[in-house]
């Protein structure tokens, strides 16, 4: 098996056959799935590390964070304000439930969120698919739009269909940004906004199985 071949055999086992395994036996796996996701983010992080080609300073700087700062602020803003509208519209008992009604963890949330979720998300959906599979998949939009489609199948864990579609797009908008800033910073303050949001809004409820954000 040749270096091409064992990174496409990789791909396959951890993005797409896991997940599924996940899915499947996901009652039986509840408690062990959000550990199973620090140790994956473990090994990708010395994968990376000890990776000559890895430009470590991806990591921590901020890119080219000026190239898409006014995208990324401008896309929130208005995502933030037309969801606000649509989802008051069609389940306004459960409109900024969370922050109303459970204040107390609403706030530890907003601390513990982009740190226990979307750091270890970032590194291993963005920064380790980005880099390891650049050989097998020198496309840089095709990296962004499988990276969005594991990154949707990984929430398949929590069995339905909006968790999906909002782990799509939401993948397809953090992917895109990393292939243009480059930096996983970026991405993270990306994702929190975006999953802070969601949160705050309600639609929490479609992600409530404890196994990631």
């Amino acid at each position: 098996m040749n270096a091409n071949q064992y990174r496409w055999c990789e791909l396959f086992l951890v993005f797409f056959l896991l997940p599924v395994i996940a899915y499947a036996f996901r009652h039986q796996l509840a408690n062990w799935l959000f550990p199973a996701l620090i140790i994956l983010t473990a090994v990708c992080t010395y994968l990376l590390l000890t990776d000559p080609h890895f430009k470590r300073f991806r990591l921590t700087s901020l890119g080219t964070f000026s190239t898409v700062r006014r995208r990324l602020f401008s896309t929130f803003f208005i995502g933030a304000l037309f969801s606000a509208m649509f989802y008051g519209l069609v389940n306004q008992e459960s409109w900024f439930d969370m922050p109303l009604n459970s204040t107390n963890d609403w706030l530890v949330l907003l601390i513990a969120y982009p740190i226990l979720s979307v750091v270890p998300q970032e590194l291993v959906f963005r920064s380790y698919f980005f880099h390891r599979y650049k050989r097998i998949l020198p496309r840089k939009t095709i990296r962004v739009v499988l990276s969005a489609a594991v990154f949707a199948l990984a929430h398949c864990v929590y069995d339905n269909w909006v968790a999906i579609a909002l782990s799509f797009a939401g993948g397809l908008l953090f992917a895109y940004t990393y292939a243009h800033s480059r930096s996983l910073a970026v991405c993270v303050l990306e994702h929190s906004l975006w999953g802070l949001w969601v949160f705050t809004l309600g639609l929490g409820q479609y992600l409530d199985s404890g196994v990631t954000f």
